[in-house]
């Protein structure tokens, strides 16, 4: 395949990291893991030392984001390419990591084979999306104005989803404001922005939709007023 490429896994999981280093070296022996970090700090000094060639990432990090890091080296190095490795579902996130500057979207259900795939695309300067998401994309090209087949959640900010993400989870504000480190006034704004944007007339809805999203691993419609 020729000259050896170097990547980078963000994940806040260390077995992960080990787990994927190992695979993708079995797998891919042309493509060399340099390293490895777990939250957005942590990764842009890595990626500033060790300049790889694409960087792996993770929607869920530690005390961090991983589509704001897609976001930051969108700035701070546009030469490294980023590709998201994720467990959320690919019809919610795929399309705002693009928007953010990543490059592809992986499911962390998928064989290896498939993010090795996907690298390799990326390494070559290509887009790697699945079918789905390829065509939910197209679809709304040439469908604007049209919303009637809208996913509820895609009115969601990227911090709008995430704190629904941890209502899901079943986190206090209190909890929720500690792990992203805003205020716990900053968290009930964003609870009262969500509430509406998603039709529901109380918290008590919310929290409720919130965990069936959760629990079903797929957007669920909200209930009808």
């Amino acid at each position: 395949m020729g000259e050896t490429k170097r990547i980078l896994i963000v994940d806040d999981h260390p077995l992960i990291c080990k787990g994927l280093a190992l695979m993708i070296t079995k797998k891919a022996p042309d493509i060399q893991v340099c390293g490895d970090a777990d939250d957005v700090n942590s990764a842009l000094e890595t990626a500033a030392s060790q300049r790889p060639d694409l960087m792996v990432i993770d929607i869920e990090l530690k005390s961090s984001n991983g589509l704001d890091l897609v976001k930051a080296l969108r700035t701070r190095h546009p030469d490294i390419p980023t590709l998201v490795f994720s467990m959320h579902d690919e019809s919610i996130y795929a399309e705002r990591a693009l928007r953010a500057g990543a490059r592809g979207y992986v499911m962390k259900d998928l064989p290896v084979e498939k993010l090795v795939e996907a690298i390799r695309k990326v390494l070559a300067g290509k887009l790697y999306f699945s079918e789905d998401v390829t065509m939910k994309i197209l679809g709304k090209l040439v469908n604007v104005g049209h919303e009637e087949y809208e996913i509820p959640l895609n009115r969601l900010s990227n911090r709008e989803l995430e704190i629904f993400q941890l209502i899901g989870q079943e986190l206090k504000s209190g909890n929720i404001a500690k792990k992203l480190n805003i205020s716990i006034k900053t968290v009930e704004a964003h609870r009262d922005n969500i509430r509406k944007k998603l039709l529901l007339t109380s918290n008590d809805d919310l929290n409720r939709f919130a965990r069936e999203w959760s629990s079903h691993g797929h957007p669920v419609p909200p209930p009808m007023l």
